[in-house]
Protein backbone atom coordinates (compact mmCIF):
# COMPACT_ATOMS: atom_id res chain seq x y z
CA UNK A 1 0.00 0.00 0.00
CA UNK A 2 0.86 3.72 -0.79
CA UNK A 3 1.91 5.75 2.10
CA UNK A 4 0.72 9.48 2.08
CA UNK A 5 2.84 11.78 4.77
CA UNK A 6 1.86 15.20 5.56
CA UNK A 7 5.04 17.04 5.66
CA UNK A 8 4.15 20.70 5.42
CA UNK A 9 4.42 21.46 9.41
CA UNK A 10 6.78 24.49 10.53
CA UNK A 11 6.89 22.85 14.14
CA UNK A 12 7.00 26.20 16.01
CA UNK A 13 6.28 25.19 19.35
CA UNK A 14 9.44 22.97 19.22
CA UNK A 15 12.95 25.15 20.04
CA UNK A 16 16.05 25.47 17.78
CA UNK A 17 14.83 23.82 15.05
CA UNK A 18 17.01 26.28 12.79
CA UNK A 19 13.90 27.19 10.48
CA UNK A 20 13.24 23.24 9.92
CA UNK A 21 9.98 22.07 8.77
CA UNK A 22 8.66 20.18 11.39
CA UNK A 23 8.75 16.16 10.13
CA UNK A 24 12.70 16.96 9.75
CA UNK A 25 13.50 17.77 13.74
CA UNK A 26 15.43 14.95 14.61
CA UNK A 27 15.56 12.22 17.42
CA UNK A 28 19.04 10.74 17.70
CA UNK A 29 20.89 11.22 14.31
CA UNK A 30 17.44 10.81 11.91
CA UNK A 31 14.22 13.23 11.54
CA UNK A 32 11.33 12.42 13.16
CA UNK A 33 9.99 11.55 9.33
CA UNK A 34 12.10 8.87 8.88
CA UNK A 35 11.63 7.06 12.43
CA UNK A 36 7.54 7.33 10.58
CA UNK A 37 8.48 5.75 7.01
CA UNK A 38 10.75 3.16 8.98
CA UNK A 39 7.60 2.35 10.85
CA UNK A 40 5.35 1.65 7.95
CA UNK A 41 8.60 0.18 6.29
CA UNK A 42 8.59 -3.04 9.03
CA UNK A 43 5.28 -3.75 7.68
CA UNK A 44 6.19 -4.07 4.13
CA UNK A 45 4.67 -0.81 2.67
CA UNK A 46 7.44 1.41 1.34
CA UNK A 47 6.18 3.37 -1.52
CA UNK A 48 6.04 7.14 0.11
CA UNK A 49 3.95 10.13 -1.27
CA UNK A 50 5.30 12.57 0.97
CA UNK A 51 2.91 15.79 1.18
CA UNK A 52 5.49 18.96 0.88
CA UNK A 53 5.47 22.81 2.46
CA UNK A 54 7.04 24.92 4.31
CA UNK A 55 10.61 24.25 3.39
CA UNK A 56 10.45 21.25 1.29
CA UNK A 57 13.81 21.99 0.11
CA UNK A 58 15.27 21.08 3.20
CA UNK A 59 13.28 17.62 3.06
CA UNK A 60 14.51 16.98 -1.04
CA UNK A 61 18.16 18.18 0.15
CA UNK A 62 18.20 14.92 3.11
CA UNK A 63 17.45 12.23 1.01
CA UNK A 64 19.42 13.43 -2.25
CA UNK A 65 22.22 13.34 0.13
CA UNK A 66 20.81 10.14 2.12
CA UNK A 67 24.04 8.82 3.57
CA UNK A 68 23.40 4.77 4.96
CA UNK A 69 25.91 4.56 7.31
CA UNK A 70 25.24 7.26 10.04
CA UNK A 71 22.32 4.40 10.75
CA UNK A 72 23.70 1.08 10.30
CA UNK A 73 26.96 -0.56 11.08
CA UNK A 74 29.70 -1.20 8.30
CA UNK A 75 32.96 -2.46 8.00
CA UNK A 76 35.46 -0.53 6.38
CA UNK A 77 38.52 -2.17 4.62
CA UNK A 78 41.37 -1.46 2.38
CA UNK A 79 43.08 2.14 4.01
CA UNK A 80 39.27 3.29 3.68
CA UNK A 81 39.17 1.86 -0.12
CA UNK A 82 36.07 -0.26 0.62
CA UNK A 83 33.11 0.21 2.91
CA UNK A 84 30.73 -2.82 3.56
CA UNK A 85 27.08 -1.87 5.16
CA UNK A 86 25.78 -4.24 7.37
CA UNK A 87 22.56 -3.75 6.06
CA UNK A 88 20.62 -0.72 4.72
CA UNK A 89 17.38 1.75 5.61
CA UNK A 90 16.53 3.17 2.46
CA UNK A 91 17.75 1.10 -0.74
CA UNK A 92 14.27 -0.37 -1.52
CA UNK A 93 12.05 2.24 -0.19
CA UNK A 94 9.98 4.42 -3.17
CA UNK A 95 9.64 8.36 -2.38
CA UNK A 96 7.47 10.64 -4.02
CA UNK A 97 8.14 14.53 -3.12
CA UNK A 98 5.32 16.37 -3.98
CA UNK A 99 5.07 20.12 -3.25
CA UNK A 100 1.60 20.77 -2.04
CA UNK A 101 1.37 24.43 -1.01
CA UNK A 102 3.22 26.14 1.20
CA UNK A 103 -0.06 27.03 4.05
CA UNK A 104 -2.36 24.64 2.29
CA UNK A 105 -4.44 21.93 5.15
CA UNK A 106 -4.22 18.55 5.11
CA UNK A 107 -7.44 17.94 3.05
CA UNK A 108 -5.65 20.03 0.44
CA UNK A 109 -2.50 18.62 0.58
CA UNK A 110 -4.32 15.47 0.35
CA UNK A 111 -6.29 16.35 -3.08
CA UNK A 112 -2.81 17.64 -4.03
CA UNK A 113 -1.51 14.01 -4.61
CA UNK A 114 -4.76 12.42 -5.82
CA UNK A 115 -3.26 11.86 -9.14
CA UNK A 116 -0.22 10.16 -7.34
CA UNK A 117 -2.88 7.23 -6.33
CA UNK A 118 -4.49 6.60 -9.33
CA UNK A 119 -5.38 3.03 -9.44
CA UNK A 120 -5.08 2.33 -6.22
CA UNK A 121 -8.27 1.32 -4.07
CA UNK A 122 -6.88 2.23 -0.39
CA UNK A 123 -3.55 3.58 1.04
CA UNK A 124 -1.96 4.84 4.46
CA UNK A 125 -1.74 8.51 5.56
CA UNK A 126 -0.17 10.14 8.44
CA UNK A 127 0.66 13.20 10.44
CA UNK A 128 4.49 12.25 10.51
CA UNK A 129 4.84 14.30 13.70
CA UNK A 130 3.44 11.64 16.00
CA UNK A 131 4.83 8.11 16.81
CA UNK A 132 3.65 4.59 18.37
CA UNK A 133 4.00 1.17 18.18
CA UNK A 134 0.70 0.59 16.84
CA UNK A 135 -0.18 -2.81 15.16
CA UNK A 136 -0.85 -2.04 12.03
CA UNK A 137 -1.99 -5.35 10.41
CA UNK A 138 -4.69 -5.59 12.99
CA UNK A 139 -5.95 -1.91 12.46
CA UNK A 140 -6.12 -2.85 9.02
CA UNK A 141 -7.85 -5.70 9.24
CA UNK A 142 -10.77 -3.79 11.41
CA UNK A 143 -11.08 -1.29 8.66
CA UNK A 144 -11.51 -3.81 5.98
CA UNK A 145 -13.96 -5.68 7.97
CA UNK A 146 -15.68 -2.63 8.67
CA UNK A 147 -16.86 -1.23 5.35
CA UNK A 148 -15.75 1.97 6.09
CA UNK A 149 -13.93 4.33 3.74
CA UNK A 150 -11.56 6.55 6.49
CA UNK A 151 -10.26 4.81 9.68
CA UNK A 152 -7.83 6.73 12.13
CA UNK A 153 -6.29 5.38 15.54
CA UNK A 154 -8.10 6.60 18.42
CA UNK A 155 -5.61 7.70 21.37
CA UNK A 156 -6.12 8.17 25.07
CA UNK A 157 -3.96 11.38 25.12
CA UNK A 158 -0.85 11.66 27.35
CA UNK A 159 -1.62 14.52 29.18
CA UNK A 160 -1.67 16.19 32.65
CA UNK A 161 -4.65 18.80 32.49
CA UNK A 162 -8.00 17.80 34.00
CA UNK A 163 -10.99 17.66 32.07
CA UNK A 164 -13.68 20.04 33.38
CA UNK A 165 -17.68 19.85 33.05
CA UNK A 166 -19.17 22.85 33.81
CA UNK A 167 -22.96 24.05 33.42
CA UNK A 168 -24.13 27.63 31.75
CA UNK A 169 -23.66 29.50 34.87
CA UNK A 170 -19.97 28.22 35.32
CA UNK A 171 -21.16 26.07 38.18
CA UNK A 172 -18.62 22.56 37.94
CA UNK A 173 -20.35 19.49 37.86
CA UNK A 174 -17.05 17.64 37.61
CA UNK A 175 -13.27 17.17 37.54
CA UNK A 176 -11.26 14.74 36.21
CA UNK A 177 -7.64 13.40 35.04
CA UNK A 178 -7.45 13.78 30.82
CA UNK A 179 -5.76 10.22 31.26
CA UNK A 180 -8.60 8.45 33.59
CA UNK A 181 -11.87 9.91 31.88
CA UNK A 182 -12.92 8.22 28.83
CA UNK A 183 -11.76 10.80 26.09
CA UNK A 184 -9.75 9.86 22.94
CA UNK A 185 -8.41 11.41 20.15
CA UNK A 186 -7.23 11.28 16.82
CA UNK A 187 -3.63 9.88 17.13
CA UNK A 188 -3.17 10.69 13.20
CA UNK A 189 -2.42 7.16 11.60
CA UNK A 190 -5.56 7.22 8.58
CA UNK A 191 -6.69 4.23 6.73
CA UNK A 192 -8.56 5.76 3.78
CA UNK A 193 -9.95 4.16 0.96
CA UNK A 194 -9.58 6.75 -1.91
CA UNK A 195 -13.18 7.50 -2.03
CA UNK A 196 -12.27 9.48 0.17
CA UNK A 197 -12.13 12.00 -2.59
CA UNK A 198 -15.33 12.26 -3.17
CA UNK A 199 -15.79 13.72 0.03
CA UNK A 200 -13.23 16.44 -0.08
CA UNK A 201 -14.35 19.47 -1.31
CA UNK A 202 -12.02 22.83 -2.23
CA UNK A 203 -10.98 24.45 0.68
CA UNK A 204 -11.62 21.85 3.24
CA UNK A 205 -9.77 20.45 6.10
CA UNK A 206 -9.65 16.47 5.96
CA UNK A 207 -11.34 15.48 9.97
CA UNK A 208 -13.82 18.60 9.93
CA UNK A 209 -16.35 18.74 6.72
CA UNK A 210 -15.38 15.18 4.87
CA UNK A 211 -15.35 13.16 8.61
CA UNK A 212 -19.04 14.68 9.11
CA UNK A 213 -19.90 13.35 5.80
CA UNK A 214 -18.55 10.12 6.35
CA UNK A 215 -20.47 10.08 9.81
CA UNK A 216 -23.77 10.53 8.67
CA UNK A 217 -23.11 7.73 6.35
CA UNK A 218 -22.04 5.76 8.92
CA UNK A 219 -18.57 5.05 6.89
CA UNK A 220 -15.75 6.26 9.47
CA UNK A 221 -14.15 4.16 12.22
CA UNK A 222 -11.78 4.46 14.62
CA UNK A 223 -9.43 2.09 15.91
CA UNK A 224 -8.85 2.42 19.81
CA UNK A 225 -5.38 1.75 20.79
CA UNK A 226 -4.10 1.84 24.25
CA UNK A 227 -0.51 1.25 23.81
CA UNK A 228 2.63 3.56 23.20
CA UNK A 229 1.52 6.89 20.86
CA UNK A 230 3.09 10.34 21.35
CA UNK A 231 3.11 12.94 19.23
CA UNK A 232 5.90 15.62 18.64
CA UNK A 233 4.57 18.53 19.33
CA UNK A 234 6.63 20.30 21.48
CA UNK A 235 10.47 20.89 22.77
CA UNK A 236 9.43 18.71 25.50
CA UNK A 237 8.21 15.88 23.68
CA UNK A 238 10.94 16.01 21.63
CA UNK A 239 13.21 15.43 24.94
CA UNK A 240 11.11 12.96 26.32
CA UNK A 241 11.49 11.07 22.92
CA UNK A 242 14.87 11.84 22.82
CA UNK A 243 15.53 10.16 25.83
CA UNK A 244 13.74 7.16 25.09
CA UNK A 245 15.46 6.68 22.28
CA UNK A 246 19.09 7.23 23.66
CA UNK A 247 17.96 5.02 26.59
CA UNK A 248 17.20 2.06 23.80
CA UNK A 249 13.37 2.41 25.50
CA UNK A 250 11.89 3.56 21.82
CA UNK A 251 8.40 1.40 21.51
CA UNK A 252 7.69 2.32 18.36
CA UNK A 253 11.38 1.34 16.94
CA UNK A 254 10.14 -2.33 15.88
CA UNK A 255 12.30 -2.96 13.37
CA UNK A 256 14.92 -3.35 15.51
CA UNK A 257 15.90 -7.47 16.56
CA UNK A 258 17.89 -5.88 19.56
CA UNK A 259 18.40 -10.03 19.92
CA UNK A 260 20.82 -10.01 17.28
CA UNK A 261 22.94 -7.05 18.90
CA UNK A 262 25.56 -9.03 20.27
CA UNK A 263 26.03 -11.39 17.19
CA UNK A 264 28.54 -10.73 14.63
CA UNK A 265 27.71 -8.36 11.35
CA UNK A 266 26.58 -10.33 8.40
CA UNK A 267 28.12 -8.37 4.90
CA UNK A 268 25.18 -7.91 3.17
CA UNK A 269 25.86 -5.27 0.66
CA UNK A 270 28.81 -3.25 -0.54
CA UNK A 271 29.09 0.32 -1.41
CA UNK A 272 31.37 3.72 -1.51
CA UNK A 273 32.16 5.75 1.02
CA UNK A 274 29.45 8.64 1.49
CA UNK A 275 26.68 6.50 -0.22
Amino acid sequence: MKVVLFCGGLGMRIRDTENLPKPMVTIGTRPVLWHVMKYYAHFGHKDFILCLGYRADAIKQYFLDYNECISNDFVLSEGGRKLDLVSRDISDWRITFADTGIASNIGQRLKAVQSHLAGETEFLANYADGLSDLPLPDQLQHFRASGAIASFVGVRPPLTYHMVHADASGQVRDIRDMEKANVRVNGGFFILRTDIFDYIQDGEELVIEPFRRLIEAERLVSYEYDGFWMPMDTFKDRQRLEEMHVGGRAPWEMWRDRSQASKPPQLSASATVGV
